[in-house]
């Protein structure tokens, strides 16, 4: 299972916190690291970080967007202290919760656990891609943490988490089974233009109403067969505004 959990690191400004991460994640039992448009990488910081880490180092793969990156991945976990959006409420687990979902998750299909650039954290945008958001408590006078000490933090609660998961359970699969996030966007796109085609959607004025059905969506999360029962649904729509057009 920890082997289909991805630690994916966006935009990341020093190289040695590459390396810093690929260090932490091996202590932790995880090798799957994706780089998005890192601004130096190979570096030689990183490997004099990662130290006994170099080989997840080497078989780190690079994106160029976190869409290429998340792409065949049925659970996206966001890491930020925000709870709030474009106005909108995220749903949020703890660190302990996070891992848990990953774990089991990770049975079924790859999944991600998303961090920022070091400064920045992440974009409201790469938030909306993200099923739900994480954040570690701390200190609420300064609950500052460098991005290497939030990615140790995280990948023990998983090691932890997958040692206290019973083995007999460990090779089975969850019931539900959840399209991939490639699946998802070409719904979101199939929606977006019937809405557009039935006049839900104005073109010149589409205002928020695929972020607020992205959201709803990804916090309904439909399994495999209800997407394909709304893809069916959007089909026979569009069929019928055709004929009455």
């Amino acid at each position: 299972m920890l082997q289909n959990i991805r630690i994916i690191l966006i935009n990341t400004f020093h190289p040695g916190n590459i390396g810093s991460a690929a260090r932490a994640m091996k202590t932790m039992g995880l090798i799957d690291l994706c780089l998005v448009s890192p601004k130096r990488f190979p570096a030689s910081e990183a490997n004099s970080m990662a130290a006994g880490a170099l080989d997840v180092l080497e078989k780190a793969r690079l994106f160029d967007t976190l869409d290429e990156a998340i792409a065949d991945c049925s659970l996206v976990i966001g890491t930020s202290a925000r709870t709030r959006t474009h106005s909108f409420s995220r749903p949020m687990l703890s660190a302990e919760q996070c891992a848990a979902q990953l774990l089991s998750e990770s049975r079924q299909s790859p999944v991600a656990l998303v961090f920022g650039q070091e400064t920045m954290g992440l974009t409201n945008s790469e938030l909306e891609k993200c099923h739900f958001h994480t954040s570690i408590d701390a200190n609420p006078d300064y609950p500052v943490l460098n991005v290497a000490s939030a990615i140790q933090i995280l990948c023990y609660e998983i090691h932890k988490a997958s040692l206290k998961s019973d083995c007999a359970d460990n090779n089975e699969k969850p019931e539900q089974e959840y399209p991939l996030i490639k699946e998802l966007e070409l719904f979101y796109e199939h929606l977006e233009t019937t809405l557009t085609d039935i006049d839900f959607i104005i073109q010149q004025h589409p205002g928020l109403v695929m972020t607020r059905l992205r959201r709803f969506f990804n916090r309904a999360r439909p399994e495999v067969k209800e997407l394909n029962m709304l893809r069916g649904i959007l089909v026979a729509a569009q069929k019928t505004a055709k004929k009455n057009s």
